[in-house]
Parts: C-alpha cells; sequence; structure tokens
C-alpha cells in the first residue's frame, strides 16, 4: 500500500521532532562549515527561511554566505496560492511576524528576486522532490519565479527527512540539491542524484 504525502509527511516530521537540540545545532553548524556545493558568485542574492516548528536552522549557513559576498532575503507570504515575493535582510534586522506567524522582514526592506532559493521540507527523496506543508508556496513560487530566470533551489533538512519516494504531482517541482548534515544530494542531472558525503 501507497503511504500518501500527508502520512510521509507526517512521519518525517515525527522523525524530525525526534532530534536532540544539540543535533539540530551540530547539523547547522554543519551546513555552514561546508558552505554551498558550487562558488558563489559576489553579489548573488541568496534567499533563506525563518525556521520554524523544528525545521534546520539556515542562519549560520546565510551569515557563512553573506561573510562570502551574497546578499539575503527572506520570503513573506502573500496568500495562499500564489508566489512568495522575497525581502532583502540582513542578520541584525528585526523582523515582523507575518500573516502565518513566521518573521519575515519588514515591507519597507527592499523587493528582490534571488539567485538562490534555501528552502525547508518535511522530507525529501533521491530525485530531488520535496514534501512541503501542503500549502505549495515554494512549488508555486519556483514556477512563477523560472519563467523569469534560472533560480537554483537547495532544500536544508537532517538527513532523518530522507524518504524512498515523494509522490510527485506534475505541479511539484524537483530541487537542485539538497544538504543535509551529512550529504550534499545533486539532482541536476536527468540521473538518479548522486551524493558527495560531507
Amino acid at each position: 500500500m501507497t503511504n500518501t504525502k500527508s502520512e510521509l509527511r507526517a512521519k518525517a516530521l515525527a522523525a524530525r521532532d525526534a532530534l536532540s537540540e544539540k543535533k539540530r545545532i551540530t547539523a547547522a553548524a554543519k551546513l555552514a562549515r561546508r558552505g554551498l556545493p558550487f562558488k558563489l558568485l559576489p553579489g548573488s542574492i541568496v534567499s533563506g527561511y525563518s525556521p520554524i516548528r523544528s525545521e534546520i536552522d539556515p542562519l549560520p549557513l546565510m551569515k557563512k554566505l553573506a561573510e562570502d559576498g551574497a546578499r539575503l532575503a527572506l520570503p513573506c507570504v502573500t496568500a495562499r496560492g500564489q508566489s512568495l515575493i522575497f525581502r532583502i535582510f540582513h542578520p541584525s534586522d528585526r523582523l515582523m511576524l507575518g500573516p502565518l506567524g513566521i518573521p519575515e522582514p519588514s515591507p519597507a526592506a527592499a523587493e528582490v528576486i534571488p539567485d538562490i532559493m534555501l528552502t525547508p521540507l518535511a522530507a525529501f527523496d533521491r530525485l530531488g522532490h520535496r514534501i512541503g506543508y501542503g500549502a505549495g508556496h515554494y512549488d508555486f513560487t519556483f514556477a512563477h519565479l523560472r519563467k523569469a530566470k534560472h533560480i537554483v533551489g537547495i532544500g536544508l533538512a537532517f538527513a532523518a527527512q530522507e524518504i524512498k519516494a515523494v509522490p510527485a504531482l506534475s505541479h511539484d517541482v524537483a530541487l537542485d540539491y539538497v544538504l543535509t548534515e551529512s550529504d550534499v544530494f545533486d539532482f541536476r542531472s536527468s540521473e538518479v542524484a548522486h551524493s558527495l558525503r560531507g
């Protein structure tokens, strides 16, 4: 019997929730130390996210990327079924709670289109498919923004969130990479992803 997305999401989130605080902090630090699996062009706009629930914290990696010349941004939710918008963010900025209760930059912050999107997820597979929380924000955003320019999609996750297969639908957008505390998965070729142990 095939598991539904909601069942797979629940199992992966339970595995993520079971990780200790120490393991979470260590995993985020490992992502930051390793950095991106490609050379970052100076001035590239990298969007991260404000971690909620038990998501891996992207801030240590984002700070490292800023030190390497990246401009940072965070997503802002407008409405369900619409593209996220991205606003410039500095780690010292004071954030506001957005409509979903997630910290976001002030509406006064400049709106930008990222070159690289660091995305949270509930689960991922070795084909680059992800399961989010069901609202479709990231799928819609990738589809919308990639009409204008190529955006590199990088999922950030704990290794415990990997599942055998995501039941992907036609509107689901595959990621280019997934970074965990122990692996770098590169999905850019049509072959099955290869893992570069980190």
